[in-house]
């Protein structure tokens, strides 16, 4: 398929990995972390760890926007689920993702109503064929996804579904990388940063990760090629500077329309990380002029907190500190049938592409 193929021909893959290993530099480390959870699982579908010599390693970082979702968001969900009267519309990864007690899929086979949907657009059409009913979209994702909720909500306001709303739990990649960046903890050498975000914000709000921070970055696309180039460019960098692999698809400047109408809907808040906590300005909320379409002061739930598995290590995980084979639980009590935490739900969680890639 033209533009696919041409980005997993086997003799380029083939140079581009040679070209790595001589560049890298005997005798030392490099630790690199893919932030993206899609890049993570293209890394393990195409078996790209075992092209590179063993003094490079590859973390996975928090870039899975369903793993990082709290429990408290799905509790929350949750408790709006059972009001009567309500719809609830969701992406279908979000359904087995659990919160403290129950996830949507068990709730949903308790009697209540959430339906799965594959864009906003899905979502605005049940309000608009169930008037007598509150249809409540679970918005999750980071920057590539948020225009779209936004555009949703616009829509809303200009058509007046007032049975129309979103539960947010938006977050940014920026913020959440500066926190990794700051964990002394973490040791992290180079990132390999999500393109499809960058086709929208540009590549301006990850400088600071080279010129604060000395770490070197590269903004990758996510066929084999692509990644491999992105390491390449990591090994070779002489000072600490951001890059750009993915030039066919970023501009400089990202998607201003996209940024317009995301901005004219939401504003940054701060925002709780599954596994990392609280970050600030690291989320993004509903704007006051739309308010009456924010689900969660639409319907003012207060969810109980509730007790965590203490066994599950995805927050660990998230940060690039361990990996699913430390987990006691991987592969045991936690798998796909019966995921215990969010990264063994989704698939492009961390866990998930240990479990159907990995040698166990």
């Amino acid at each position: 398929m033209k533009y696919i193929d041409e980005f997993r021909r086997k003799p380029l893959i083939g140079k581009l990995a040679g070209r790595i290993r001589a560049a890298a530099e005997r005798g030392r480390s490099h630790s690199f972390m893919e932030v993206c959870g899609t890049h993570t699982m293209a890394i393990f579908r195409f078996g790209l760890r075992e092209l590179l010599p063993r003094n490079i390693m590859l973390t996975s970082g928090p870039g899975c926007p369903v793993c990082v979702t709290p429990d408290s968001y799905i509790d929350h969900a949750a408790a709006i689920a059972r009001l009567p009267g309500i719809i609830m519309a969701t992406f279908g990864d979000m359904l087995r993702v659990p919160g403290t007690r129950l996830s949507l899929e068990k709730e949903r086979s308790r009697g209540r109503v959430i339906k799965t949907v594959y864009s906003t657009d899905d979502a605005l059409n049940i309000a608009r064929n169930n008037p007598g009913k509150e249809v409540v979209f679970l918005g999750v994702g980071f920057e590539t996804t948020v225009p779209t909720v936004a555009a949703s909500i616009i829509t809303a306001a200009k058509e007046g579904i007032g049975n129309y709303s979103v539960l947010s739990t938006h977050k940014t990649m920026p913020e959440a990388l500066r926190a990794l960046a700051e964990d002394r903890s973490i040791r992290v050498d180079g990132f390999i940063l999500p393109g499809h975000v960058g086709v929208i914000t540009g590549s301006a709000p990850y400088g600071f990760l080279s010129k604060k921070f000395g770490i070197r970055s590269v903004i990758a696309g996510f066929e084999p090629t692509d990644i491999l180039q992105a390491i390449l460019m990591l090994l070779r960098q002489k000072k600490p500077r951001l890059e750009v692999q993915y030039s066919r698809a970023i501009h400089p400047g990202g998607n201003a329309l996209a940024r317009r109408i995301t901005g004219r809907v939401f504003e940054p808040c701060p925002s709780v990380w599954r596994g990392i906590g609280k970050i600030e300005k690291s989320g993004l909320r509903i704007r006051k002029k739309y308010s009456r379409f924010d689900a969660a002061l639409k319907f003012g739930v207060k969810v109980a907190p509730g007790r965590v598995n203490k066994d599950c290590i995805c927050g660990e995980i998230l940060k690039g500190k361990k990996t699913p084979y430390e987990c006691r639980l991987f592969g045991r009590a936690c798998n796909p049938d019966n995921p215990v935490g969010a990264c063994m739900v989704s698939g492009e969680g961390t866990c998930a592409a240990y479990y159907r890639f990995g040698k166990r």
